[in-house]
Formats: C-alpha cells, structure tokens, sequence
C-alpha cells in the first residue's frame, strides 16, 4: 500500500500501522454502517489503552466479530464472550467482549428508528464534517460539546464503553471532524462535505 511520506500528525510518526492508518483510514468520513459499528467495538475496545494496541489485534477482531455484521452479533450474548477470549487475539476483557453483543443490539433499535446507524450518529454533526484548522496536535481537544452529547445519547440508548472521550476519538476515525493538522497532507483529502445522511 502508497501511504504518505510526509505525514506530520505527530500521534502517527512512530510506528508503520498507525501511519498507514493515519494515511489511509482516520478523517475519512464514513457513512457506512458497517464500518462505523467496527470502530464503535474498536474505541470500546481502546478504553484505557493505546490506539497501537486495538491496530495490533485489528484483524482478531474482524474475525472474533464476524466482520462486524451487526445483524449476526445482535444474536450474541455472554456466553460467547469465554470463546471469543481463548481463541482470538482480542483484548482480554469480558466486559467490552460483551459490550459488542449489547451494543449491536442497541444499534439495531437506532437502525429502526433512523433508518441507519449512520444517520443516528452523524446527527451530531449535522450530517457533515467538522473542519477544524489546527496548526499543532497539542490543540485537538479530548473531549467537544458534540462528543459529549453523542455519548449521553448512545448510552441512553444501551451502549457501552462510549464515554465522551471515545466517542470524540470516534468521530475523529471516521471522519465527523477532520482533527488532520492543516499542513498534513491527509488535511485537504478529508474535506468532504456532502451530506450523505
């Protein structure tokens, strides 16, 4: 894979996972379902951990989870959670394993009163992206009104694992703000502002 050689999103320079991710995947907007369920297991997941840690165990995850396929994890429950830990290299913690099968059912129930999960999460960014201009890393906050109204919402709704620190990580992998600093060159690629709600 081509990922940039220049990148200067400090959080990115150490190590070639989370460059390529940086290069490839984070600030893109993403309106699909699917995906956006995969990184509401994965910054669950990330809880108190390092972003390079959930990259590592990506594809135990994939595989531990049935590609995300909401329908079929909203099937789950707990008693799949001993499995999923002896088998797949997946953080070693019942409660988030569990949290993906309550989760997906919480999704569902957005899936039916919005018409996709897509349109229940982007709702907090008015169905486009947030273009932010920083100049330096250090400015990105942790935590935005935005993401704090997200995570009520979401754990109104029975999620967890979705506090109002991961849930603006969230919004930054999958695009609803573009945290890119303005002279990264990955900033201009992630100025989408369709809706596509």
């Amino acid at each position: 894979m081509n990922t940039q050689t220049d990148t200067t999103c400090g959080w990115a320079m150490k190590h070639d996972n989370e460059r390529e991710y940086h290069d490839l995947e984070w600030g893109m907007p993403v309106f699909d379902d699917r995906v956006l369920f995969e990184f509401i297991c994965l910054e669950g997941a990330q809880a108190g951990l390092s972003w390079r840690t959930i990259l590592n165990k990506r594809a135990g995850y994939t595989a531990a989870f049935e590609h995300f396929d909401i329908e079929v994890l909203a099937r789950y429950d707990e008693s799949h959670v001993a499995n999923i830990i002896e088998t797949y290299d997946v953080v070693k913690h019942k409660g988030k394993i569990a949290s993906v099968f309550s989760n997906a059912r919480a999704a569902q129930v957005l899936q039916k009163e919005y018409g996709s999960l897509s349109a229940a999460l982007w709702q907090f960014v008015d169905g486009k992206p947030i273009q932010n201009a920083w100049t330096d890393m250090s400015q990105v906050p942790a935590v935005t009104e935005q993401s704090k109204a997200m995570s009520k919402f979401l754990k109104k709704n029975g999620f967890k694992f979705m506090g109002e620190t991961i849930c603006y990580a969230f919004m930054q992998a999958t695009g609803m703000v573009n945290d890119h600093v303005i002279d990264c060159p990955c900033y201009q690629k992630c100025q989408v502002s369709t809706v596509q709600m």
